[in-house]
């Protein structure tokens, strides 16, 4: 026994090196599970809605220039982050030329009015002069906007045949006398019209439709707008009769509301359905002043949800005036491209139905729940200050939203 050598040593190594080895495997598997499960690390400027928007330009230190009146709720955004860095950068560099050329006194210049169902153009107008956007030297210049306004001469009594020559010659003189167009073939030129009329006037230039961005209030799929190149002008019946709704729930016991004229066959539809119901009201007409002062208005604040059928054409001032009176808009149109769709959630403050669901409408509106019609009203009151205009322009009005949507269009190759 004494003359044979130990095998102790050689086991216990043996039983070191086996442990050592299930060791390093967990530590391995235990790393390996917890790189899967971590995201990767960012700066904590950056959310993940600012990471996963490719082409969206962050210039500059994040923290200069930023506004400090952020709208309040990141739920009504669709990036919150992007809108809040991309808005801060339009307000430091945006720079739109106005050409000269026209009589201010006529169909160029200056608004028509700033009252009734076009007071959007009228303000775009006045407030792009007001606004610390434009300059005066095309160099300087990101967009190029052609100021010329069918919808003042409609009130003069044009034709709409005479109406598409005058466009056409004041466009032809400003290509003729500028080569500001020829670099871009009017890829970086818009105009801003809300009466449909204007999307008429502009028929004899082909290339404008096709190339420029057209700001307009009726912007169908289905007709000659064309998305992610056109904007959508938010139609405002101003000034609003009453003030501003919301944060009254408790009021609101009409489940739905619509009164109007039956210029469309969607509206046709909703009158002859719904305007003997008992919990919608529905009218076949608008309601009379000869009833009482401000009756129609006021039917809005005790509204949960507001009917906004397209007319002659698919938009309607009724779903501005829904959200100023708190009142939650149900669109009921198709090929709707509402305003600032790529800014705002619309589902988060509005219900968005096919035409075709009208027949079901009161059983869609009582699904809602109590909770969700919270959010959705809460959630309304948050975006009411992008529907309002302003002489002179103030943050994140009607005016700033449109000027954010062009902002986003800016960037074209110039030749």
């Amino acid at each position: 026994m004494a003359g044979k050598p130990s095998s102790l040593p050689a086991c216990s190594i043996q039983r070191s090196l086996l442990t050592l080895a299930a060791l390093t495997l967990i530590s391995f598997a235990f790393f390996s599970l917890r790189s899967l499960r971590s995201s990767p690390r960012y700066p904590s400027h950056l959310s993940s809605s600012s990471r996963s928007s490719p082409g969206v330009s962050f210039d500059g230190d994040p923290g200069v220039g930023e506004p400090s009146d952020l709208p309040s709720s990141p739920t009504v955004y669709h990036s919150p982050e992007v809108f809040r860095r991309n808005y801060a950068e339009m307000e430091r560099k945006f720079k739109v030329f106005i050409y000269p050329e026209g009589d201010p006194n006529t169909y160029y210049q200056t608004p028509r009015k700033l009252t009734g169902k076009y007071a959007s153009e009228g303000y775009f107008f006045q407030n792009i002069r007001e606004s610390r956007f434009r300059t005066d030297d095309p160099d300087q210049a990101h967009l190029f906007f052609i100021p010329i306004s069918p919808h003042k001469m409609r009130g003069k009594g044009i034709s709409y045949e005479n109406m598409t020559m005058i466009v056409q010659n004041y466009v032809e003189g400003l290509i003729s006398k500028y080569p500001y167009w020829n670099r871009t073939l009017g890829a970086d030129h818009f105009l801003v019209t809300c009466h449909d009329v204007g999307v008429r006037a502009f028929e004899g230039l082909p290339f404008l439709i096709k190339n420029s961005i057209r700001v307009v209030c009726s912007p169908s799929y289905d007709v000659g707008y064309i998305p992610h190149k056109d904007v959508a002008l938010p139609q405002v019946l101003q000034p609003f009769a009453l003030p501003a709704g919301g944060n009254d729930i408790e009021n609101r016991t009409v489940l739905g509301f619509w009164a109007g004229h039956r210029n469309s066959k969607i509206r046709v539809i909703l009158a002859r359905v719904w305007e003997n119901d008992t919990e919608l009201a529905i009218s076949n007409n608008r309601i009379s002043r000869a009833i009482g002062e401000l009756v129609y208005q006021k039917r809005f604040y005790k509204t949960k949800f507001c009917i906004c059928p397209g007319g002659s054409q698919v938009n309607s001032a009724r779903i501005a005036d829904s959200i100023h009176y708190g009142c939650i808009p149900v669109i009921l149109s198709n090929y709707y491209d509402l305003p600032f769709n790529d800014i705002l959630d619309w589902h988060k403050f509005s219900l968005i139905l096919k035409e075709s669901d009208v027949y079901q409408l009161k059983s869609i509106l009582k699904a809602i729940s109590h909770e969700e019609f919270i959010a959705l009203h809460k959630s309304l009151v948050k975006v009411q200050k992008h529907f309002e205009w302003h002489s002179p322009p103030v943050r994140y009005d009607a005016f700033h939203m449109v000027m954010y949507e062009l902002w986003l269009r800016h960037h074209v190759i110039k030749y």
